[in-house]
């Protein structure tokens, strides 16, 4: 059970230099002073320290009036990812997969709205739009590993997640009626596995299992995607979740 933390007990300006950092995303690679500062609601003079700060640790670069994050921070993830030892072993085990099945396999974790890619092995066949690498996050809410983990959660927790994410709709097919969605879970946490068709991209496929510790908790979900031109729903139920099922095994072995 996680400890209560008092507020007085937080370092508040650990907590803000990280929100300067997450400002940064795909759509604003690079900021001026201002534009950070917007963003994260922090005066300039604040901002200014956490950004130079940023950039003397190597986290961050400036030309000119722009700051960009650089790879250093990918250290930070990669120290998460580096106590997930059970991913680093898997890895063979999901190949195996990829070639049997000749389609992409990922893991993910459940991070507030979003699963988090911990890992993945792709094909040479390209099925997304989008690249998909390890730390990827995409809307838990509207994928397979999404809901196979929030089938995880007790009913209250999933009630409160329910309550407060918001609901974009993707394609035509996806689901944004929030009662509609508790249905799909918690016929995901009864039978076992979960699969979404087109709700996050026209003609993409997606069929998870959870992956379990070795008390018996979920700590991640294992997907395969394929489009449904290329494997029909029978296929994806008789032969891919078989395989991806016995794949669990041997991944929950290892931990």
């Amino acid at each position: 059970m996680q400890e209560i933390i008092k507020p007085t007990e937080l370092v508040q300006s650990l907590v803000k230099g990280l929100e300067v950092i997450q400002a940064f995303n795909q759509q604003r690679p690079a900021m001026t002073l201002s534009e950070v500062a917007t963003v994260t609601g922090y005066t300039r003079a604040a901002t200014r320290r956490f950004l130079l700060t940023l950039v003397s640790e190597g986290f961050a670069k400036q030309e000119g009036k722009l700051f960009s994050l650089t790879a250093k921070v990918l250290d930070l993830g990669f120290s998460y990812l580096s106590t997930l030892d059970v991913w680093h072993n898997a890895k063979p085990i999901m190949e195996q997969l990829v070639e049997l099945l000749n389609e992409s396999c990922s893991a993910a974790v459940l991070d507030g709205n979003d699963v988090v890619y911990v890992a993945r092995v792709a094909t040479t066949k390209r099925i997304m739009s989008i690249t998909l690498n390890v730390g990827t996050r995409l809307p838990a809410i509207s994928t397979s590993m999404g809901r196979m983990l929030l089938a995880s959660l007790s009913d209250t927790a999933l009630d409160e997640y329910l309550n407060q994410c918001d609901l974009i709709k993707h394609t035509q097919y996806t689901l944004i009626d929030k009662a509609a969605l508790k249905a799909d879970i918690l016929q995901v946490r009864e039978q076992g596995y979960s699969m979404v068709e087109q709700e996050f991209e026209l003609g993409l496929t997606s069929i998870s299992v959870p992956v379990h510790n070795n008390i018996g908790e979920v700590i991640a979900a294992l997907n395969v995607s394929t489009h449904m031109s290329q494997t029909a729903r029978k296929q994806i139920l008789e032969v891919i979740l078989p395989a991806l099922k016995q794949s669990v095994m041997k991944i929950e072995q290892l931990g």
